[in-house]
């Protein structure tokens, strides 16, 4: 089916709803904590906490983008993500 119905979101139970939205809200906050705290200078780009929100942040809503099919949103999540490894694993390298 390459209609209209193909690409509506997915009906879900109310609850199912909730839970998407608050991953993506957690998410959101996580990515805003650090961005929000490296621009104070709380946080290092490079520090293992700044990439760690990233991670969690970004791979909550690749998550939720997925769930909803949202490509755009999927390749920004996931690219976020995996831009977000390299430090952790230099850090964990260097202990």
């Amino acid at each position: 089916m390459l209609g209209p119905e193909r690409h509506r979101a997915i009906s879900l139970p109310i609850h199912h709803n909730v839970f998407f939205q608050t991953l993506s809200l957690i998410g959101a906050a996580c990515l805003l904590v650090a961005y929000v705290a490296m621009q104070a200078g709380r946080m290092r780009s490079s520090g293992v906490a700044y990439n760690v929100l990233n991670f969690i942040g970004s791979g909550l809503l690749a998550w939720v983008a997925i769930h909803d099919r949202r490509w755009g949103f999927i390749i920004l999540e996931v690219v976020w993500a995996l831009v977000s490894l390299p430090p952790l694993f230099r850090a964990a390298r260097s202990r």
